[in-house]
């Protein structure tokens, strides 16, 4: 095999995603995990250590998109720009690798974010005896030829097997093979595919069946559950902590509530933006944690934390659960005042405290109640928030 200080991966992410694509977002920019799948996808890549370089394959208009992801890393090479095929982008990706010259390339598709390391570490090794490798896995379903919603003949599955990626090749030999597919014109569908037509043979190693591609709408979010699942079997003991939090209305136009600018009649008057749901929830994430409370950590004497958007308050006891090897299985806070009324802002809301914690959102509750006129809520001079977290933490020795 070739030596492994020269092996590079090519993540292909010049798709449009238009079949999952909630608000014209791209799917490999959408979160699973609270992770942005392309984000996933290359860091699988960035800490496998027999990975040398990793080159990303972008759409030419995505480019604010995969700045967002914010990924620094020495073995990362610039984005480039795809093409108007995914053939097209792959030869683009396989051109800006040719000054690092690596003696083999590993394709992988950017909406398979479950790709393992132990499913790398097979392509990589079967290269050691052959130009193309792929992954495969038996097609189990039987399988119909349909036409015009009508079945016209079953399939024999006995030789089928599903592709999947990352593919593996000498670098070499792909590169040309896409090379000459480009200039004949030819079009497929994966690179196993360019190698079989310029008569590279293409060796299999067993895929996996969890290394899934991610296609619809329904697929992201099955992806998701699948994740919170898997967060949730890492970290072993339950602790449940709440929170609680009020502040008094004064001047103002707006109001902050779970990371939300609200219009309102009024604002909170605090020391930061005074978001008692955000202040709520960190205190009951840190009760959770046995850490201390929000004074303690952001202490209103410091004046560094004037004014401050309460999301950096949440996001650091978020950071606490994850330092202690834990997960956040669920928050859910109640928002206690007269006004503004939060019902057209919940989805919102439970958008923003998702995202803040980087969890998905269907661990995310939140609800609002009035006082009944009784008390300084009831009297409209202030509001308040009561909030409860439940963290899974690993089992204490």
């Amino acid at each position: 095999m070739a030596n492994r200080s020269h092996t590079a991966a090519l993540v292909v992410a010049a798709g449009s995603g238009t079949r999952a694509q909630p608000g014209n977002i791209p799917k490999q920019y959408q979160s699973v995990g609270g992770t942005p799948i392309l984000g996933r996808v290359l860091r699988a890549f960035l800490d496998h250590a027999d990975i040398d370089i990793v080159q990303p394959i972008i759409g030419a208009r995505h480019q604010a998109l995969y700045e967002s992801l914010a990924l620094h890393h020495p073995k990362l090479r610039p984005a480039v720009d795809g093409g108007e095929t995914r053939q097209a982008s792959v030869l683009r990706g396989l051109d800006a690798l040719m000054h690092n010259a690596p003696s083999l390339v590993l394709i992988q598709d950017a909406a398979r974010p479950f790709v393992s390391a132990g499913l790398i570490d097979r392509v990589i090794a079967a290269l050691a005896g052959t130009r193309g490798v792929a992954p495969t896995l038996p097609v189990s379903s039987t399988l119909k030829r349909v036409e015009d919603g009508r079945i016209v003949a079953t399939i024999d599955r006995t030789h089928l097997e599903a592709a999947e990626t990352p593919q593996g090749f000498v670098f070499s030999a792909i590169h040309e093979a896409h090379q000459k597919a480009g200039s004949a014109g030819m079009s497929f569908t994966d690179d196993a595919a360019v190698a079989e037509w310029a008569g590279i043979e293409v060796r299999t190693v067993a895929g996996e069946a969890g290394n899934i591609k991610l296609t619809t709408a329904a697929d992201i979010a099955g992806a998701d559950r699948r994740l919170a699942g898997e967060d949730l079997l890492r970290a072993g003991e339950v602790h449940v902590g709440v929170g609680y939090d009020v502040h008094p209305l004064g001047p103002g136009s707006e109001v902050m509530l779970g990371g939300v600018a609200i219009p309102h009649t009024r604002g909170l008057i605090g020391h930061s933006d005074a978001d008692v749901v955000l202040h709520a929830l960190t205190d009951a994430v840190l009760g959770a944690l046995g850490d201390g409370d929000i004074g303690q950590h952001f202490p209103p004497s410091d004046q560094k934390w004037r004014g401050v958007s309460s999301d950096r308050f949440l996001a650091d006891a978020a950071a606490r659960v994850r330092a202690r090897g834990g997960a956040i299985a669920h928050l859910d806070v109640a928002y206690i005042g007269e006004g503004p009324k939060i019902a057209p802002h919940r989805e919102a809301m439970r958008a923003s405290i998702a995202k803040i914690c980087g969890i998905p959102v269907a661990r995310v509750g939140v609800k609002a109640t009035t006082n009944e006129g009784l008390g300084f809520i009831g009297r409209g001079e202030g509001v308040a928030a009561h909030a409860v977290a439940t963290i899974r933490l690993p089992f204490a020795p």
